[in-house]
């Protein structure tokens, strides 16, 4: 982990520098920002971060020469959100001088929820969303899952060489390039000075809510609530938040990337369908250390149901991170209705196609793992492109019509055996 791993996002940035004159890398700290920008730099590039005080001084008392320091180069400026006033004068310094490639920025907060940072770069900026490291790139390898569902091709893999444990051990890894590079204790010390920085730090530069001394307890509450809907009353019994302040807590939390919601898909042919989103911890290691657990107490059948709750979050990520560089770009949905009917994922591309995808802690699958696959592709008719139910086991099988089984590294496996 000591070598600079490719990022699978690196050439969608690469094309948008050579013709818009600002891109900006956004994610949780210390998903690998700072080492991909720096990565992406030439020789009369420059590089400065405003994590560093007397650099973020000039930055907010002459942001005008500051965004100008670079004129013949790209000028590379790390922490946006630490300083949101240059916003403005970035804005101002494209507009004086229109050229691809003036700024690449990296900020470790969603900008277009950073107080301060409101004012449109419509049609100056392109943003890219960077999350922790995902299996393909821990492997070095591509997967073309995304694309082969959609296209309502078989996934292309038959047997996995993985078994339950190693998932799970996975899953409990996380994606964090620090995180990964530790074991056992080293990385519990690591995820939990990570949650205690980033919630007494960046969450004070970024907001004014009152009760930020109970964000831990919120966010350790979440973890348990993981890939559930959002129940409100739930999470203010648990803290000392009032049940409508609680909107904003998550939002706070979403903004430092520490969470993500996922909407309920809805259409006219399912009127009757949930309205609430589900909320995933967006780093299933942070999760698990959240929650207290390992990989050897997450084997037990006794945490079973919190098991498939972890590795749920863990496939939620992997298609996160795998959906924006596929070529079908579909957009990542749940589905659930009136009459209790769901699946954990749906995915549905601008021309209509529908695929579905539900997940197993299991090593093994039954007819009723897959009966909301065969309803949904009965009521959605050729819409329905392929639904797959990924498992913890080793095989691949076909279920019938659109519809298989596949081991969850099919996910980032694209090859037609064991690796």
């Amino acid at each position: 982990m000591d070598t600079f791993i490719t990022r699978h996002c690196e050439n969608e940035i690469r094309r948008a520098l050579l013709d818009t004159p600002a891109v900006i890398i956004q994610g949780a700290r210390q998903v690998g920002k700072s080492t991909l920008a720096k990565n992406l730099m030439k020789p009369e590039d420059r590089y400065v971060t405003l994590d560093d005080p007397s650099t973020r001084f000039a930055a907010d008392h002459d942001p005008q020469s500051f965004v100008d320091s670079n004129p013949n180069g790209c000028l590379v400026i790390d922490e946006i959100q630490r300083a949101p006033s240059l916003i403005l004068s970035i804005k101002a310094a494209i507009d004086r001088q229109r050229r691809p490639g003036k700024f690449l920025i990296t900020g470790s907060a969603n900008l277009l929820k950073v107080k301060g940072a409101s004012d449109s770069l419509a049609g100056r900026v392109e943003t890219v969303n960077l999350y922790g490291l995902s299996q393909a790139e821990i492997e070095g390898s591509t997967s073309g899952f995304v694309d082969r569902l959609m296209n309502g091709e078989p996934s292309g893999f038959t047997r996995s060489d993985l078994d339950k444990r190693q998932y799970v051990e996975r899953a409990c890894a996380g994606g964090y390039p620090e995180a990964l590079k530790r074991v056992g204790r080293r990385r519990d010390k690591w995820f939990d000075e990570y949650v205690r920085l980033i919630v007494q730090r960046d969450a004070l530069d970024l907001s004014n809510l009152r009760k930020l001394g109970e964000l831990p307890k919120l966010f350790e509450l979440l973890a348990g609530h993981s890939a559930e809907p959002v129940n409100n009353t739930t999470l203010s019994r648990g803290t000392n938040i009032s049940h409508s302040s609680v909107p904003g807590y998550l939002e706070l939390l979403e903004t430092m990337f520490l969470i993500h919601r996922l909407q309920p898909w809805s259409n006219s042919l399912a009127k009757r369908v949930g309205r609430t989103p589900k909320i995933y911890v967006a780093d299933s290691g942070i999760e698990a250390r959240l929650l207290n657990a390992t990989p050897t107490s997450l084997m037990d059948l006794s945490t079973y149901a919190r098991t498939g709750q972890l590795i749920e979050g863990f496939v939620a990520e992997e298609l996160r991170k795998m959906i924006p560089v596929s070529e079908s770009a579909p957009r990542l949905y749940y589905y659930r209705d009136l009459e209790r009917r769901e699946i954990d994922f749906l995915l549905e591309t601008s021309d209509g196609r529908i695929a579905a995808i539900e997940v197993k802690a299991s090593q093994s699958a039954s007819t009723t793992d897959i009966r909301w696959l065969q309803y949904l592709r009965e009521l959605l008719g050729r819409r329905f492109v392929g639904g797959v139910l990924l498992h913890a086991g080793q095989e691949s099988h076909s279920l019938g019509d659109r519809i298989s089984s596949a081991p969850i590294s099919a996910l980032w496996r694209s090859d037609h055996g064991a690796k």
